[in-house]
């Protein structure tokens, strides 16, 4: 009798640690873009909060979106939406409205995005990173390139082959701006323009792709250029100087991703400690040397290096952001884009 109350007792110690270890290590699912987090940094968070981090990825906000709005965001921790889609999310009551309470280091974020236009008050989300649509390019192939997007939409100015961005935004922004039009038009016969050249670069073109997978195909001389991220391309040239990056002249995108919950989050409690960690300025600095994208901590561009702080690719020079524009939510006029896009693939 007294061995079996040993060994009962023994047995429910045993369960009680493993209850215990159980409790204490927490679970965080993180669904970001690929390519877009430190793994030491992860590591880092792990081991300081005793906790996992499950990564899951993505290639375009419109992978995003669907994907919230298929689950509810009951699969995921922490999101990092650009900024048009957190108006479109925030409507569809899948994001949590932040306690910033439990977010102390956000007062590390710059001026320019506390209480931005699409998240006023920053009531959904806090700035993770901030960065240009341009055009990678082998440099072996363009040796003094035409920094235009005529390079995609004029067949006389074609230099070999190329990819467009699978992403409607991000790539009807181009081909707007080419145009002469705001990336952010609400003008059916602006999107009817921008679909005519669009199919019609199509047919030259070798197709779409995400960013990074337009960036690895010029990268493996599968194609002689494509529209990319500039961080992205950044990231890269360290291996492969034979990449170049640039800004065409008649303006971009600039885009700001930010962290968010998503409102049937199963565990905001670490999700909150994982956003303050990121805006941490020391840890803010490594996000931004790790992917080559700007910060928009003010408190992490000291311990940022001078020499990526001075790279155009990375911070445009004053001329360059005066012709980039930031894709805003539409509201209904989001379909004549959604229909465009339909368009374009289908033909």
């Amino acid at each position: 009798m007294k061995k079996f109350v040993l060994a009962a007792l023994g047995g429910v110690a045993v369960l009680g640690l493993l209850a215990q270890g159980s409790a204490q290590t927490r679970v965080l699912n993180l669904f970001n873009w690929s390519e877009y987090m430190d793994p030491a940094i992860l590591k880092d968070f792990e081991k300081q909060f005793n906790a996992k981090v499950n990564v899951s990825l993505y290639e375009s906000n419109e992978d995003l979106i669907a994907k919230l709005k298929a689950n509810g965001g009951s699969q995921y921790d922490v999101v990092v939406p650009g900024q048009y889609a957190i108006p479109l999310l925030s409507r569809s009551n899948l994001l949590l409205k932040l306690d910033k309470s439990k977010i102390p280091n956000i007062k590390n974020l710059s001026k320019k995005f506390v209480n931005p236009s699409y998240d006023p008050n920053n009531t959904y989300s806090a700035a993770y990173q901030w960065g240009t649509v341009g055009v990678v390019y082998r440099k072996d192939k363009l040796k003094n390139p035409d920094q235009s997007w005529a390079l995609f939409f004029d067949k006389s100015k074609q230099q070999g082959s190329f990819l467009m961005m699978d992403s409607t935004r991000e790539m009807l922004g181009p081909v707007l701006k080419y145009l002469g039009k705001s990336l952010n038009t609400n003008k059916p016969e602006d999107l009817r323009a921008a679909i005519d050249l669009m199919v019609e670069a199509k047919s030259r073109s070798l197709g779409f792709d995400g960013g990074v997978g337009n960036r690895n195909k010029v990268s493996a001389a599968q194609a002689n250029y494509g529209v990319a991220y500039n961080g992205d391309v950044v990231k890269l040239q360290a291996e492969d100087p034979n990449l170049g990056f640039f800004v065409p002249r008649e303006g971009s995108v600039i885009f700001t991703d930010s962290m968010a919950i998503p409102v049937k989050a199963p565990n905001a409690a670490l999700a909150y400690q994982f956003i303050n960690f990121i805006l941490e300025p020391k840890i803010g600095a490594r996000l931004s040397t790790y992917n080559q994208y700007a910060t928009p901590n003010e408190a992490a561009k000291p311990f940022i290096k001078k020499a990526d702080v001075q790279n155009p690719a990375i911070y445009p020079p004053a001329a360059v952001m005066a012709k980039l524009e930031f894709i805003l939510d539409l509201g209904k006029d989001n379909n004549l884009y959604d229909s465009a896009w339909t368009k374009i693939k289908a033909r």
